[in-house]
């Protein structure tokens, strides 16, 4: 691969970022240091860092540092900018021209062009490939000839007819055009996201070399990855970006304990926890800890729910969902765990989204006991039931205490399962191996009303792990994207959102918010909108 001059090696990042972190004194410095790592807890990414086949928090952070799209979303408010893209045209909002700027390239120095976004999507969407995002292409003419999986995700014996998306044609080096199947009047807004990023050649020659060692195109390149440990990158100074950040890189360490994460923030061993854990707000314990200058609470897209595996029959009665969500007591639980500071869920669309609209969830997402029970025991529903989550960032006491409400409600035994982290659990869960009632959680890819919805509860959606299937939500979702209009657009994504609350596989805990810390060489710190630390303001102290 071929080194920019400024690049340092990995032993030199180390020795910079060990260097940097036996400094406690903690008094800040006039100017930048411009070759400091940070330390950042992150939980690790769950697949090999490739675009079409990452839709997890842990691996959408490296990404989002690794690759930039066609948009960027503002660090701030979410707002779509240009960023690979010159220009992104519709007349029609289905036949979409795409113009790429022409000082682009990747971290092994070969140019970004129009077919290193049309290969990339191509190979998504082909469903031999068995690329988790392979949905994100599903509006692009063509689709149903490149991916013929079937409703759990697999790929059939039989290939499809065609590799290639008939949609997607070069038209020169920087200008591509996509025609959809239909009107789509949300497809330009999708466009920063993950799935939707380019990949070079290297990566078509030799997949597992990538795996090994992926080359983006982003503001970081990639250094190493120790399992179980951290995953490191650094600047690339050859990026092509209007904003460029001023520390050396990032190092992302893999905590399997929130409490340790915290107290090496405190101790100045960590440099960035994007959420502290619950024991952080018990007596507001926090204030405490940290002075005003190494925290801040902050909400951003998502929310926190639990979730039931729809390809267990034993959930298959809407009744018995329904009861769970009335026997949770949201208010109680955030008072418990939280000391007030989130706010009970009543909905899947959080209120700093367009086109939120409150109360979507009604009486089923409040607390009523007596109607919980009363549906439970029309069930029938025999044997414990299981909840299981990850406990690497932040989950068991309030798991722990969602399983309580709902034994004492229902007067029925729960029991908690607990997962080790993030990347393990998300790969039982897209290999159907658990069973259990299990947490789950959204953060938006792009800040878009559709991005609830789509990737979850489309049949086959990209996000879909539970297997819900509904033929009228598939039927609105296919409406509410060929609206004329971003008003009729969402009209129709709140019925979606209405009719995917009475079935209740996903019930809604609370929207998302957390206090982020930080170490005392750090400032200029903003966390994000998608629960990541804005890495272009972000400065160290020397």
């Amino acid at each position: 691969m071929r080194k920019s001059p400024a690049a340092l090696s990995a032993a030199v990042l180390l020795s910079v970022l060990l260097g940097a972190c036996t400094d406690d004194s903690g008094a800040p410095q006039a100017a930048a240091d411009r070759g400091a790592v940070i330390t950042y807890s992150e939980t690790e990414p769950a697949n090999p860092l490739v675009p079409g086949n990452t839709n997890e928090v842990g691996g959408i952070a490296v990404l989002g540092a690794l690759f930039r799209g066609l948009l960027e979303y503002d660090a701030k408010t979410a707002a779509p900018r240009n960023a690979v893209a010159d220009a992104i045209t519709t007349t029609d909002s289905r036949i979409w021209t795409i113009t790429i700027k022409p000082n682009w390239v990747f971290h092994d120095g070969t140019p970004v062009t129009a077919s290193s976004f049309v290969d990339s999507w191509n190979y998504t969407a082909y469903s031999p490939n068995l690329m988790r995002s392979a949905s994100y292409m599903a509006n692009i003419e063509g689709f149903d000839q490149v991916n013929n999986a079937g409703p759990d995700g697999r790929q059939p014996a039989a290939l499809p007819p065609a590799k290639q998306l008939s949609g997607l044609r070069l038209v020169d080096d920087h200008t591509f055009t996509v025609t959809l199947k239909a009107p789509f009047s949300q497809f330009g807004i999708r466009l920063g996201y993950a799935a939707f990023y380019p990949m070079p050649a290297a990566f078509f020659t030799d997949r597992r070399a990538f795996e090994a060692h992926p080359v983006g195109n982003g503001p970081f390149r990639f250094v190493s990855h120790t399992k179980g440990k951290n995953l490191l990158i650094e600047r690339f100074d050859g990026y092509g970006g209007a904003q460029k950040p001023s520390i050396a890189g990032i190092d992302y360490r893999f905590y399997t304990d929130l409490d340790q994460a915290y107290a090496d923030v405190l101790a100045d061993r960590l440099d960035f926890l994007s959420f502290t854990p619950w024991r952080a707000t018990q007596g507001n314990q926090i204030e405490k800890d940290l002075p005003t200058t190494r925290r801040a609470a902050y909400k951003y897209l998502g929310y926190q729910a639990i979730a039931f595996p729809m390809f267990d029959k034993r959930y298959a009665d809407r009744r018995l969902r329904q009861a769970l969500s009335m026997a949770i007591d949201r208010p109680a639980l955030i008072k418990q765990i939280f000391n007030g500071t989130r706010v009970p869920a009543a909905g899947l669309v959080p209120p700093n989204v367009q086109g939120y609209i409150p109360d979507q969830c009604g009486v089923l997402c409040t607390y009523q006991p007596q109607k919980a029970r009363q549906l439970f025991d029309q069930v029938g529903f025999t044997g414990p039931i299981t909840l299981t989550s990850n406990v690497d960032s932040g989950n068991r006491e309030w798991v722990e205490v969602v399983c309580r409400s709902i034994a004492q409600t229902l007067g029925h035994p729960c029991v908690f399962q607990p997962q080790t982290t993030l990347g393990e659990f998300r790969a039982a869960l897209n290999n159907r191996q658990i069973d259990a009632v299990y947490r789950t959680a959204w953060v938006a890819g792009f800040p878009s009303v559709e991005n609830f919805l789509n990737p979850l509860f489309r049949t086959s959606g990209a996000s879909n792990v539970g297997q819900y299937a509904n033929p009228q939500v598939d039927a609105l979702l296919a409406q509410a994207d060929a609206a004329p209009s971003q008003e009729q657009a969402n009209s129709l994504y709140q019925q979606v959102e209405r009719m995917v609350l009475q079935d209740m596989q996903t019930i809604p805990i609370w929207y998302q918010s957390a206090t982020a810390a930080w170490s005392s060489r750090l400032h200029d710190v903003h966390p994000t909108l998608f629960r990541e630390l804005d890495y272009f303001s972000v400065t160290v102290s020397k």
